[in-house]
């Protein structure tokens, strides 16, 4: 099975922008494995078939707290030129979730 690159696209509100970017890191946690993200696009290789994904975020210096979890399934295809694509959404809320969906 080979190694797909999923990009993950992790995008606060547009009013709490600002704030997150300043005090908040988004988190990718997929199978239980979780991987360091950023606000925009990361880039993080799976193998190809089904897997659980949430995406949730942490203030800077935090490294157990998950913040405004959501989550979604996610199949992976391996098949050539094929890109596979999650966005993540943020409410402008606090306490809001992320809205998480496989494309």
């Amino acid at each position: 099975m080979a190694m797909v690159k999923v990009l993950v696209d992790i995008r606060p509100s547009p009013v709490a922008l600002p704030f997150h970017r300043a005090f908040t890191r988004p988190v990718v946690e997929i199978d239980g494995v979780e991987w360091p993200a950023r606000w925009g696009t990361t880039e993080i290789p799976v193998d190809a078939g089904a897997h659980e994904i949430a995406v949730f975020f942490r203030y800077k210096g935090q490294r157990a707290a998950r913040l405004g979890v959501g989550a979604d399934e996610l199949t992976v295809h391996d098949a050539p030129g094929t890109q596979p694509r999650v966005t993540a959404r943020l409410g402008a809320r606090n306490g809001s979730g992320f809205k998480v969906r496989s494309a």
